[in-house]
Formats: C-alpha cells, sequence, structure tokens
C-alpha cells in the first residue's frame, strides 16, 4: 500500500479517538488501545528465550483494547463498530482470564 498523507493519517486517527471517547462515555473502555511493537521476545518451555516475535499464521496482532461487556454477543456488537474495518482490519472477541495469584 502506498504512504498514507498526512491528511489521511489525521482522518484515520481521528476516528480511533472519536470511538474511544464513545467507549468511555458509555462506560465500557477499561484499557486503551496500545499497538504492539513488532520487536520481541517468544518465551518457550524449560526457560528457552529468542529473538521475535515471528509470526507464524497468516494474521498478526497489532494492538489491544479491553472493553466491558457482559457477554461475548455483547462485546461482538461493541467491535462492529471498530475503526479497524475502515482499512480492511478485523477483531477478535476473546474473554479475559482471570490469573489467580
Amino acid at each position: 500500500m502506498p504512504a498514507p498523507t498526512v491528511e489521511q493519517m489525521q482522518s484515520v486517527s481521528k476516528e480511533w479517538v472519536d470511538w474511544m471517547q464513545k467507549l468511555t462515555e458509555q462506560q465500557k473502555l477499561v484499557s486503551r488501545g496500545n499497538r504492539l511493537h513488532g520487536d520481541g521476545r517468544v518465551v518457550k518451555p524449560q526457560g528457552i528465550v529468542t529473538n521475535g516475535p515471528y509470526v507464524e499464521i497468516k494474521e498478526a496482532i497489532g494492538g489491544y483494547t479491553v472493553i466491558s461487556a457482559s457477554s461475548l454477543d455483547e462485546a461482538a456488537e461493541i467491535a462492529k463498530s471498530c475503526p479497524i474495518f475502515n482499512v480492511g482490519g478485523t477483531v477478535e472477541v476473546r474473554e479475559l482470564v482471570a490469573v489467580k495469584m
């Protein structure tokens, strides 16, 4: 894809700001989405650490947003308004698993 113009980047940014603001007003936003850096480490059993992450599937996770919803169906409904669709992206909806310490 060609590099976006400044105006296109500002338009995309505004869509995200507006969407996050709407979730905030609805008290659905738990954690603002963060873009994930391309660099990282992969930790494997027996404490093996390698450079990564390496995409081993055709899709990559570019970021995440944590919202509050009463069900997966409600979360999927909320996700339908995500601006990522305007640039050909998809949304995966999952429940967080509580970690007991």
